[in-house]
C-alpha cells in the first residue's frame, strides 16, 4: 500500500476510495465460501499464497454501522470478544485520524504466533466508515523472539449502512505472514477462520451497546480526538516494513493432521 515502497505516508482520500472499490468489486475475485450470510473471496494464485488477498462480507442485522465502527476501534472491548488476540495496544498518534499500533495473535498449533506493527487510519463518510492499515517499523518495537513479525501489505474494513439499524461489513486483507505456509492453512483461512471471525465481530456488535454503557460510555477518542492522550509519533520515526528484511520461517512441512483443535477464530 505504501507509495513507491519506501516512504511511510498517511493514506488520503484516493487510498480510501481505492480500498472501497476493492471491497465492492467482484472483478478478479474468486468465491471460496458462501453460506449463512457470509461470503469469502480470494484474489491471486495459490502458489503465491503468502501475498494472496482475502475478502469477506457479512450482513449484520440489528447492528448500526456506527456501532460496528466503535467495536473495531475499541481496544478495551476487543479483549472481551477476540479470543485469538494475545495483546493489542496503541503506540502513538500521527493525526486526528491516524495512529500506530501493535497487535499479536495466536496461530493454530504447530504454527508460530504472529504479530504486527501497523499504521492505521480511519475515515467516516456519512453513514459509512472505513479503517485501513499497513505495516511499518518503529524503532522502539522491533521484532520479538517469541513471535514471527508478519507484514500487512493492506488490511481494512468497510462498514456500510444497510437500512435502519443494520449494516454490511467487508474485511479485506493482504498479509505476508512470513514463512511459506502450507496450502491447507490458506484454505482453512478462506473456508473456516474468516467466516467464523466475521460472525464473531457481528456478535460483538450486538453486545457492545450494553457493554459500553457500563464502561466509560462517553470515551471514544476515535470519534472525539480531543480525548486522545496518546503520545505523538512523527512519520520520520517510521519506515516501511518490508517482508524480505524479516526472518523467513519455513512452515511448509507442517502436516494438517497435527493442527491443534483449539479455538482459532481469526
Amino acid at each position: 500500500m505504501s507509495r513507491g515502497g519506501e516512504m511511510v505516508y498517511i493514506p488520503d482520500d484516493s487510498d480510501f476510495s481505492s480500498f472501497r472499490d476493492q471491497c465492492e468489486s467482484l472483478e478478479g475475485w474468486h468465491c471460496r465460501y458462501n453460506k449463512a450470510g457470509v461470503t469469502v473471496w480470494s484474489q491471486g494464485q495459490e502458489e503465491s499464497c503468502n501475498v494472496q488477498k482475502i475478502k469477506t462480507r457479512i450482513s449484520c442485522k440489528d447492528v448500526p454501522a456506527e456501532t460496528l465502527y466503535d467495536v473495531l476501534h475499541d481496544t478495551r472491548y476487543r479483549k472481551k470478544w477476540d479470543s485469538n488476540m494475545i495483546e493489542t495496544y496503541d503506540i502513538g498518534r500521527l493525526t486526528v485520524n491516524a495512529d500506530v499500533g501493535y497487535y499479536s495473535w495466536k496461530c493454530p498449533s504447530p504454527l508460530k504466533n504472529r504479530d504486527f506493527v501497523t499504521l492505521r487510519s480511519w475515515l467516516p463518510l456519512g453513514n459509512d466508515y472505513m479503517i485501513i492499515n499497513y505495516s511499518v517499523k518503529h524503532p522502539k518495537y522491533p521484532p520479538r523472539k517469541d513471535f514471527v513479525r508478519a507484514v500487512s501489505l493492506q488490511t481494512g474494513y468497510l462498514i456500510k449502512a444497510n437500512g435502519d439499524g443494520a449494516c454490511i461489513l467487508y474485511y479485506l486483507t493482504q498479509v505476508d505472514p512470513r514463512g511459506s505456509l502450507p496450502k491447507w492453512v490458506v484454505n482453512r483461512v478462506s473456508q473456516f477462520v474468516a467466516p467464523k471471525a466475521m460472525k464473531k465481530i457481528y456478535k460483538a456488535g450486538l453486545k457492545y451497546p450494553e457493554w459500553k454503557r457500563r464502561h466509560d460510555p462517553d470515551y471514544k477518542p476515535w470519534v472525539y480526538p480531543e480525548q486522545n492522550t496518546l503520545p505523538s509519533v512523527s512519520l520520520a520515526e517510521l519506515s516501511v516494513q518490508h517482508a524480505d528484511s524479516l526472518e523467513n520461517i519455513d512452515e511448509t512441512g507442517l502436516p494438517e493432521d497435527h493442527l491443534s483443535t483449539s479455538d482459532h477464530e481469526a
